[in-house]
C-alpha cells in the first residue's frame, strides 16, 4: 500500500468524480483509475459503489476514508514540522478568497506581506465563502480570508472588518430615490446574484424565502466588476458588501430595510500544525490590524 494511493482514493472521495480528482492532482484518470482498483485489490474490499452515475463510497470505503484522512493529514502537518526544524528559507502559503475580498481587500494585504516575506511562495484560490470553509475544513488550503459570520467550531477566527451588504440599483432605476429596501420592493425585479458557494447569496435567498418574496434570478456572476457593469447599465439590481461600491459610477447604494452586517476576517484549521510560513501571515494580519486600531 502506497501513500500516493491513499491521497488518490481521499481525493476521489471527496469529488465523487476520478475525472475531477485527476485535473485537480494533476495526474492523468488512469493512474487514479489503477491506483485505486490495487488498493481495492489489497484490501480485499470495494471502495466504491460503480453502479451509480455518481461515484459513492461503500460502507467500507466510508470506514476507510474516515481512518485515513486522519492519518494523511498527520504526515502532512509531519512533513511541514520537519521542514520547520531544517529552518528552510522557503514556505509556501495557500489561501482562498472570495472574489470581493480579492479584488477589494486582499491585494492591499498581499503586497506588504509580499514585500516583507519574498521568499515564501503564496497561491491563491478563488472560492465563493462556503466553499472556502469546507476547503479549510478538508485540509486544502492554509488560510481563507472569508465571511466568517456563523462559521465552523472547527475553524480557527481572526476578525478583521464589519461590512454591511447593500442593494446596488441603477442610479436610473426608480428604487434608486428610496432610503432603504425591502423585499417587498424588489419582489419581480431581475437579480444579478453571485454563485453557489457564496456565503452572500446564500443568506440573501433565506431572507427572501422568510419574506415570501421568490427571487427572479436573471444571471449569476463571481466577477465583481461584471455585476457592477451590469446594473450600472439596468440589466438588474444586485446584493454586494459596502466596500466594493466606492467609485461605481452609474450604481446606486441602498441600505436594506432590515439591515444585514457580516464579519470578515482570516480563518484558519484549528487542529492542523501551523508552519512558520503560516505563522508568519497570522502575525502578519494581527499586526495591521493592531496597526489600523492604533490609528483610529
Amino acid at each position: 500500500m502506497e501513500l500516493r494511493q491513499l491521497e488518490y482514493f481521499q481525493m476521489a472521495s471527496r469529488l465523487r468524480n476520478i475525472t475531477r480528482a485527476a485535473e485537480r492532482l494533476r495526474v492523468s484518470q488512469p493512474n487514479i483509475t489503477v491506483a485505486i482498483k490495487k488498493l481495492e485489490s489489497e484490501l480485499g474490499i470495494q471502495l466504491f459503489d460503480r453502479s451509480q452515475k455518481q461515484l459513492s463510497l461503500t460502507p467500507e470505503g466510508n470506514v476507510f476514508l474516515n481512518r485515513i484522512e486522519l492519518a494523511l493529514r498527520n504526515i502532512q502537518d509531519a512533513v511541514l514540522e520537519v521542514n520547520d526544524y531544517k529552518q528552510l528559507q522557503k514556505g509556501t502559503i495557500k489561501i482562498g478568497i472570495p472574489p470581493m475580498m480579492g479584488a477589494y481587500l486582499f491585494p492591499k494585504i498581499f503586497s506588504s506581506f509580499r514585500h516583507r516575506y519574498s521568499h515564501l511562495d503564496i497561491y491563491l484560490y478563488e472560492e465563493g465563502s462556503m466553499t472556502i470553509r469546507e476547503q479549510l475544513e478538508r485540509d486544502e488550503l492554509d488560510f481563507g480570508i472569508i465571511i466568517i459570520s456563523n462559521a465552523s467550531t472547527n475553524l480557527q477566527l481572526l476578525p478583521m472588518s464589519r461590512n454591511q451588504i447593500v442593494a446596488c440599483v441603477p442610479e436610473s432605476s426608480p428604487l434608486a430615490s428610496k432610503d432603504c429596501l425591502s423585499y417587498e420592493d424588489i419582489a419581480g425585479t431581475d437579480l444579478i446574484m453571485l454563485k453557489e458557494g457564496s456565503f452572500l447569496r446564500q443568506l440573501i435567498l433565506e431572507e427572501m424565502r422568510a419574506a415570501d418574496v421568490e427571487p427572479n434570478t436573471v444571471l449569476e456572476s463571481n466577477q465583481i466588476i461584471t455585476i457592477k457593469g451590469l446594473v450600472s447599465r439596468g440589466v438588474g439590481i444586485s446584493f454586494l458588501l459596502d466596500i466594493v461600491l466606492e467609485d461605481s459610477p452609474g450604481i446606486k447604494a441602498v441600505p436594506l430595510a432590515n439591515p444585514l452586517f457580516v464579519d470578515v476576517g482570516l480563518a484558519w484549521k484549528k487542529d492542523r500544525y501551523i508552519s512558520k510560513a503560516a505563522q508568519s501571515f497570522i502575525d502578519f494580519c494581527k499586526n495591521i490590524l493592531k496597526q489600523a486600531k492604533n490609528a483610529l
